[in-house]
């Protein structure tokens, strides 16, 4: 019992590390459009809707027999059309996040090695560095990745606890009033792949044997936790900031941790800022590297040993670590889109997974798995509308056409 509460916590904290991560650095540049208040409904709507899209994942995770990846799952429900959608959209998403992680982390891990060792080493090596380090958590396995997890959760919570009960007495709490309604749906896209915790799913019914109802409460308090979160940075960055300060982060295409440095001018905060974003970056690496190397296992039909191990970590890290290296544009424009995939992957191929169940096919659940669909596709249609431009007149003028 003890060690079933234990596991269920440790997988509370996955969730939550899983879907903290760089986006919420964003979050606060492109909400504060809309205002704090429109954004607040809007962080309240995604939380919930994505709550009930996991839920419809994990219900198609329970049914279907084995220890079954994503993969497994829409090949048996789906069909080859289902399986074929999401090798795509799965590794168009995990492959870039990965990709922007790597990227992210790697300068803040060359900082710390510098400021721990006093040797520099050189820029390039970051990314490789960081996956000698963190990679092999992944390779050992989803119990190890747990702890390692705990302990980046421990030092996100306190240097995030130390942030929001700090700057709060910087705080103009004239700037929280704010609000354009209509500018708000601007944050849309990025809020979609800041929920993004469906992933750990998988892993996560295996790691707790399958125990529905601790299934379900560790997915509604593991994604309770980045709602929380979120609304708090919120309040505290758009408290400190001034419009058009995070416009002009918007427009040079930063995250709010520039903005929020210049305003307060404390190198304490800066460096607080820093290390904040370290560990939200790498508790998302770590939940985003084991989902998608259980994924290529489940895949490829490796079995766990030794050998296969290597091989699915090899599959999982190598390609993002070539997109670093050579291809930045290529993994940018694949972060743009990000809430498509979201869309494809983690809300309508549940959806349509769960209506090929038992308990889903009365006509309440279907109207619930039809509004999940139509939601999903109108999250697409912003994304895209979004990546075209048509966004722009929602900036109430406040950021330039050219970005």
């Amino acid at each position: 019992m003890l060690l079933q509460t234990n596991r269920m916590i440790g997988g509370i904290l996955l969730v939550a590390g899983t879907a903290i991560g760089a986006g919420m650095l964003a979050l606060p540049v492109l909400t504060a459009f809309g205002g704090f208040v429109p954004s607040l409904w809007l962080l309240v709507f995604c939380w919930l809707f994505f709550f009930a899209t996991a839920y419809l994942l994990l219900e198609a995770n329970l049914a279907t027999p084995g220890e079954p990846n994503m993969i497994t799952m829409t090949g048996k429900l789906l069909g080859r059309g289902g399986k074929a959608i999401c090798w795509v959209s799965y590794l168009l998403l995990l492959y870039s996040l990965l990709a922007a992680y790597l990227s992210g982390a790697s300068p803040l891990v060359v900082q710390i090695i510098a400021a721990v060792t006093g040797v520099a080493i050189p820029a390039w090596c970051g990314p490789i560095v960081l996956l000698l380090l963190f990679g092999v958590f992944v390779y050992l396995g989803t119990r190890l990745v747990d702890w390692v997890n705990r302990i980046l959760m421990t030092g996100l919570i306190v240097t995030y606890f130390l942030l929001v009960g700090v700057l709060p007495q910087y705080m103009d709490t004239s700037l929280l009033l704010h609000a354009d309604p209509k500018a708000v749906w601007v944050a849309l896209p990025l809020l979609f792949t800041s929920y993004g915790f469906h992933i750990v799913i998988p892993s996560l019914t295996t790691y707790l044997k399958h125990d529905r109802r601790k299934l379900i409460w560790t997915l509604f308090i593991g994604s309770s936790i980045p709602f929380l979160v979120y609304f708090l940075w919120e309040i505290v960055v758009l408290g400190i900031v001034p419009l058009s300060d995070l416009a002009m982060a918007w427009e040079e295409g930063q995250s709010a941790a520039m903005p929020l440095v210049a305003q307060l001018q404390s190198p304490w905060i800066a460096s607080a800022i820093h290390t904040f974003s370290f560990f939200a970056i790498l508790t998302s690496f770590l939940g985003v590297s084991l989902s998608l190397s259980d994924f290529l296992a489940d895949g490829f039909k490796l079995k766990g040993h030794t050998w296969e191990r290597e091989i699915s970590c090899l599959m999982t890290f190598i390609p993002p670590l070539i997109f670093v290296y050579a291809y930045k544009k290529g993994f940018i424009l694949a972060l743009e889109f990000a809430g498509v995939f979201v869309a494809i992957l983690l809300c309508i191929l549940p959806a349509l997974m769960a209506a090929k169940l038992p308990r889903f096919k009365k006509p309440l659940m279907r109207c619930f798995i039809g509004g999940v669909i139509l939601v999903s596709v109108l999250m697409i249609v912003f994304s895209v509308c979004d990546q075209l431009g048509l966004f722009r007149g929602l900036t109430g003028g406040y950021v330039s056409t050219e970005i």
